[in-house]
């Protein structure tokens, strides 16, 4: 009998830990300022600000620190807020302020191949990554989908995921009392987050397309980003892309033809 009052304890703990974990999520819900979409997030535009100009010194030494060359910096940097400057001309055009700060930087790191973006707008270039690019072109679209990160707030949306996720396996955890059940609910939050991963990278592509064209550049370059990138990671273009956090090459690539057709005819 406490056997099984003991195992029904464990049940309904865990079913008031889902329901908190659950309700929190839900009431993460956000207006997005500059896209108009609902979102969960867990934090502020001005938080996300906060935390990006934060956490940038300490990302930046993770990479070996800044590339010591000042004139690198300045033309990545003038890339990055000729993009910027494009988005926020339509912004303007609507009456809407960008909240966020966007600083673009370029890691020492020679060898790791990647650019990313923390919330609020800080921008990341590794040399390793640079030093592949051929064309200003080319830089302005790796640069162009790291701003859709921001501008979409993803890294924000992956926070609050993560928090429900957690809690949900946490949940799973205390209600079987099982370290083994709880490594297994923590797997498949770990795969629903990377499905989330994919979708944002492809909005990001779009977002890439659009404002690219609209400052000028040309959203071809995007796809020979593409084809450095998988060049840089042993060069299979149609890896599965069930176990990771990016669509494959190829059909980034596909939809990327499928964009710039688009938004060169309708310009917006």
């Amino acid at each position: 009998m406490r056997r099984n009052s003991g195992f029904t304890f464990r049940i309904i703990i865990g079913l008031v830990l889902a329901g908190v974990a659950y309700f929190s999520y839900l009431g993460k819900s956000q207006e997005n300022p500059l896209t108009g979409e609902v979102q969960k997030v867990s934090l502020s535009p001005e938080e996300e600000v906060a935390l990006g100009l934060q956490s940038a010194p300490q990302m930046a030494q993770e990479y070996g620190g800044l590339y010591p060359d000042e004139q690198v910096q300045k033309q990545v940097s003038g890339v990055g807020n000729r993009l910027v400057q494009a988005f926020n001309r339509e912004l303007d055009n609507k009456g809407i302020k960008n909240p966020y700060v966007f600083n673009f930087y370029v890691l020492r790191d020679g060898k790791t191949v990647n650019a990313f973006a923390l919330p609020g707008g800080q921008i990341f270039i590794t040399a390793g990554l640079l030093g592949r690019l051929k064309t200003e072109d080319q830089l302005a679209g790796v640069l162009g989908h790291e701003i859709a990160h921001v501008i979409h707030r993803h890294s924000s949306e992956q926070m609050a995921k993560t928090e429900l996720y957690q809690g949900l396996a946490g949940a799973a955890s205390a209600s079987a009392g099982d370290l083994g059940a709880g490594q297994i609910a923590s797997y498949v939050a770990n795969m629903k987050l990377l499905k989330y991963g994919r979708e944002d990278e492809l909005e990001s592509d779009e977002f890439g397309v659009k404002y690219m064209i609209n400052a000028g550049y040309h959203p071809e370059a995007m796809i020979e980003v593409m084809q450095i990138l998988a060049e840089a990671s042993g060069g299979d273009m149609d890896r599965d892309e069930f176990s990771s956090s990016h669509p494959s090459p190829a059909n980034r690539i596909s939809r990327l033809k499928e964009l710039i057709a688009a938004y060169k005819n309708n310009p917006q």
